[in-house]
Order: C-alpha cells, then structure tokens, then sequence
C-alpha cells in the first residue's frame, strides 16, 4: 500500500468520523464560552485576592 492510498484513507475515514460528531448549536456555544469566561474571572479574582493577602501576611512576617 503506497503512502497516498494510506493518507486517502486515513482522510476518507477521518471525513466520515466527523459526520459522526453531534456538533452543538450556536446557543449552545455561546452559553458554554460565556460560562468559561465568567468561571475564569472568578477563578482569577479568588486568586488575586489570595495572592494579596498572602502577601500581605509575609509583608508582616518580614517586618
């Protein structure tokens, strides 16, 4: 089997795994992606503000 019948096949299959797929809606894409963007500014705000009062604790510490 030659290296262009593998890659045919390999594309061929690929192609017919995709039409498989259950793709989401665009609602459904928007939602997710806003979720994602309002849990990550969560996520880094919890942080900010521990890393602060970390911060603020060693500062003491030191001093």
């Amino acid at each position: 089997m030659s290296i262009f019948s593998k890659l045919a096949n390999y594309l061929r299959d690929s192609i017919a795994e995709l039409k498989k797929v259950t793709w989401p809606t665009k609602k459904q894409t928007t939602e997710y992606t806003l979720l994602v963007i309002g849990i990550s500014l969560a996520l880094a705000l919890f942080i900010g503000v521990v890393d602060y009062i970390l911060a603020l604790g060693v500062e003491k510490i030191i001093k």
